[in-house]
């Protein structure tokens, strides 16, 4: 039985229980969300070893943390330590989006290290795979692609990103539009061209109840896939992307029907007076279904600090009822993430989240700033540095430049406007 099925009974599971008291809300009100389907608790029936992560309306903003190997580098123990600064910096989740080297074997390192829910794309192990057999994606069929899925279930993940939306009358769309930048999501890219190449529909949209029952056996959370998400502001918001967006919609609902829990992911580049149209659009085409976005990133002008303007587009998507943001981080269009982008990418998003908490009230936002503001009044420095988001960073900055006055800093000195009111 898998949780929704579980909450429509009015069943409240441990997992139920554990959310909600990890929230601060009442039992009752996690299930209640299950039921309606806007709250979904990410863990497989196989992944013991966490307690599951829940994400949805009235729900603190959750925040993943992408790691994963590429073709260019695959080192297993720099992704197990990037898993554990990412944890250690606050990551609600961490996506392996590994690309490159044993990618089973760092998937389930990763699975055997993590203490929080993971998740995976699996079409990039098939698509890896085909190229380690001396062929093309393209030449995939459609049993490969569930194979790995199916895989990625059996090991443990508690949710897969999916792009079922991308189909052959969405891809047309964007072509007849024109775009600047096209398709830049990988899972897009490939499922285009395997359509174009073959003829045919997308396997995991024209098989869907397939996927379903998939998720069902393992309680997998589904992650329908932004494929046609725009890569650039310029083509932000066309037919294409939206087209997407209707189909996931359809696809949520069939899910839901299904038993099965599903989030719905969002883009990708975004000017920021469209933003808020965005995250409205999305809970109104799929009913209130958790919202997963990347970013939005709100500039295209500004590689290495990439974490900041998605930081900017996550305070705004968060505040106008996105329920989990996807990292980004300064090496986002640059490079693979270094450990360092990794920490960098977790606090910029955690900034960002919880910056969207305090304007949607989420429970227990502002009373944490208020509770940093009282020990400012007070001067009490190691009780501000323990309340900050990133008591590392901030320590550090202080020790860095030590006051001769230890109550002040060596901004104001004696000159500290809350200790001349002393």
């Amino acid at each position: 039985m898998t949780q929704l099925e579980a909450a429509r009974k009015g069943t409240i599971t441990e997992e139920m229980r554990s959310a909600a008291a990890s929230e601060g809300v009442d039992a009752e009100f996690i299930r209640k969300g299950i039921e309606d389907g806007v709250i979904v608790i990410n863990k497989n029936k196989l992944h013991r070893s966490i307690s599951g992560l829940a994400v949805g309306r009235g729900l603190r903003t959750k925040v993943n943390a992408n790691i994963g190997s590429s073709q260019d580098k695959a080192d297993i123990e720099e992704e197990l330590k990037k898993l554990k600064v990412a944890i250690d910096a606050g990551a609600d989740a961490v996506m392996d989006l590994s690309t490159g080297g044993d990618v089973s074997a760092i998937r389930k390192a990763v699975m055997n290290e993590s203490t929080v829910a993971i998740g995976t794309v699996p079409i990039y192990q098939a698509a890896y795979g085909a190229r380690k057999k001396g062929k093309s994606f393209v030449e995939l069929d459609a049993e490969e692609m569930f194979d790995s899925i199916e895989a990625h279930a059996e090991d443990g993940v508690d949710f897969i990103t999916v792009h079922c939306g991308v189909t052959r009358s969405s891809v047309e769309r964007i072509k007849k539009e024109g775009r600047i930048m096209g398709i830049v999501s990988r899972g897009g890219a490939l499922t285009a061209e395997w359509m174009k190449f073959n003829k045919k529909e997308n396997p995991l949209y024209e098989e869907y109840d397939r996927l379903l029952k998939i998720a069902k056996k393992y309680d997998l959370v589904l992650s329908l896939g932004d494929g046609l998400r725009p890569g650039c502001l310029a083509d932000a918001t066309d037919r294409g992307q939206v087209s997407e967006l209707i189909t996931l919609g359809e696809l949520a609902k069939r899910a839901f029907e299904a038993g099965v829990q599903v989030m719905i992911e969002g883009p990708g580049h975004v000017p920021l007076d469209q933003i808020e149209a965005n995250i409205l659009l999305q809970k109104r085409l799929c009913n209130g279904a958790p919202f997963y976005v990347l970013g939005p990133l709100v500039t295209d002008i500004a590689p290495g600090y990439d974490h900041i303007t998605s930081a900017i587009g996550g305070a705004i998507a968060a505040s106008a009822g996105a329920d989990f943001l996807c990292y980004v981080t300064p090496s986002e269009h640059l490079s693979l993430p270094t450990v360092n982008d990794v920490r960098e990418g977790v606090i910029a998003a955690r900034i960002a989240a919880h910056a969207g908490d305090i304007a949607k009230r989420a429970k227990g936002a502002m009373e944490a700033d208020i509770r940093l503001a009282k020990a400012r009044k007070a001067l009490d420095w190691n009780e501000q540095i323990r309340l900050s988001i990133d008591p590392q960073r901030a320590r550090a900055i202080r020790e860095t430049s030590p006051p001769e006055d230890e109550s002040v800093c060596t901004m104001c000195g004696s000159l500290c406007a809350i200790k001349i009111q002393k």
